[in-house]
């Protein structure tokens, strides 16, 4: 099957999706100093306004694909678009930071049915032979969104007030459940196979209190045996869900996708890698307000660099993995997408600022051909019919992770501003953050390096010699 016009169609509709979601987290990133001050908290607390809505994400991912499949594809992505365009304006009207974080979870349960159906949707409709071109092409307008998102976020934030930025999503969100009605296709599968509820309570719940465990612990703000229990019940539970899921025909995560090999090998250099995708839209916006004293409009046109360089990439990305093939791709342009992200960690606000204007597009650059190999040489040796359960599984991890590296970046921080004495994070605070993330992300390389030679080559087109 080619990419036909109705096949464009569908991707700009999903695009536009994704563009709500991505602008929405980039835009917020942006705003929290000002949101701290308006709730009257400390900025470094402000990160579980993103590991809220990642938590919501992870733990309602895992049943988008069953969902989905017994619902429709069109009537759960548009049932999605309202509920994150609820959620949105539930944010904007948030008095406090629990009221924040709650509308928040809302949003996420919108933003977890939203992307992997309609990626779910794609990969039902395009051959594999053609899934490269496919996820770039449809990545590209959703890559919009973060490039807009800082400018402005930053712009809203100085001149008008920080409850526009979710007041902005309601006539996107209106436009799409509009678009999704007359062109998205009520794709969904013959067989109906049961829900499986005792796996959604027990994912979840090892889901959520792994994520807020890490989240309190992250930010010093609850007792060490709390944040403790909570991780010893979400590991508890998981090791629950891992004996249960082995006793059902459908589980709801099914980890016997993890024995095909390159499913396998890219979920795990995935997660590793995400750890710095998720830490640098939080880390970078608070060290340039807050290290280098700009305002957020100035630190929004600064940041939208790497989303920037992401978007030059996507027409790069399937020459490349045709040239090299996706193990040489994913172990090399690894390594040199965490050393770009590692220099931030010695920006200064003395430096010549086309030199920061340049790490960050070649950072941008290189992590976003990264993802899109990732994304593209997961479903490889996954079979068509098990690519709703194979988008349910990838997703909650890629969300898990990412929300992770939020964690691991505001515990970084914590303990960096702790350890001298600092009431608030200062510049070598967020060079040790850097530093942490990108040092755990490297450990990818050789992960990837046991990709066979021919890994997805019926998707890149390339020959190993």
């Amino acid at each position: 099957m080619s990419t036909a016009p109705g096949f464009r169609t569908v991707a700009l509709i999903i695009a536009s999706a994704m563009f709500m979601e991505q602008l929405d987290g980039t835009i917020l990133a942006t705003a929290l100093p000002a949101m701290a001050a308006s709730f009257d908290v400390s900025p470094l607390h402000m990160s579980v306004a993103l590991t809220s809505y990642m938590l919501s994400l992870a733990v309602f991912i895992p049943a988008s694909g069953a969902i989905a499949d017994r619902y429709g594809s069109r009537n759960v992505f548009r049932a999605a678009i309202a509920l994150f365009t609820i959620g949105s304006i539930l944010c904007g009207l948030a008095g406090n930071l629990p009221l924040l974080v709650v509308s928040r979870l809302l949003q996420g349960i919108g933003g977890a049915m939203m992307v992997p159906v309609g990626r779910l949707v794609l990969l039902r409709s395009v051959p594999k032979s053609e899934l490269v071109s496919a996820m770039s092409w449809l990545l590209v307008p959703a890559l919009i969104g973060p490039v807009v998102g800082p400018p402005l976020g930053g712009f809203i934030v100085t001149w008008v007030s920080w409850r526009w930025i979710f007041y902005i999503n309601v006539p996107i969100g209106l436009a799409g459940i509009w678009l999704a009605t007359k062109y998205v296709p009520d794709v969904r599968l013959t067989e109906r196979v049961p829900f499986d509820r005792v796996g959604f309570v027990l994912s979840g719940a090892s889901l959520s209190c792994l994520v807020f465990g890490l989240e309190m612990a992250s930010r010093g703000s609850a007792s060490l045996g709390g944040s403790t229990g909570l991780i010893i019940a979400g590991m508890v539970c998981g090791a629950g869900y891992l004996l249960y899921s082995r006793k059902v025909a459908h589980p709801i995560l099914d980890m016997s996708l993890m024995r095909f090999p390159t499913f396998r090998l890219s979920v795990v250099a995935g997660s590793l890698t995400r750890i710095t995708a998720g830490a640098v839209p939080f880390l970078l916006p608070l060290m340039m307000q807050l290290g280098f004293g700009l305002s957020a409009a100035h630190s929004g046109v600064i940041t939208f660099v790497s989303a920037l360089g992401a978007m030059l990439m996507k027409a790069t990305a399937a020459p490349v993995l045709r040239r090299f093939g996706f193990r040489a791709t994913l172990v090399w342009n690894g390594v040199f997408s965490m050393v770009c992200v590692a220099l931030c960690a010695l920006f200064r606000p003395d430096w010549p600022l086309w030199i920061i204007y340049a790490v960050l597009l070649l950072s941008g650059f290189f992590q976003s051909l990264q993802f899109s190999a990732y994304n593209t040489v997961a479903y490889a040796d996954v079979p068509s019919e098990r690519f709703s359960s194979a988008t349910s599984f990838y997703t909650t991890f890629q969300q898990l992770m990412l929300s992770l590296g939020i964690c691991v970046a505001a515990a970084a921080l914590h303990v960096s501003v702790v350890w001298h004495g600092r009431d608030s994070a200062a510049m070598p605070d967020f060079s040790v953050a850097f530093l942490v993330v990108t040092f755990i992300s490297l450990i990818a390389a050789p992960v990837c390096a046991l990709l066979p030679r021919n890994a997805g080559a019926e998707m890149s087109g390339h020959r190993a010699r």
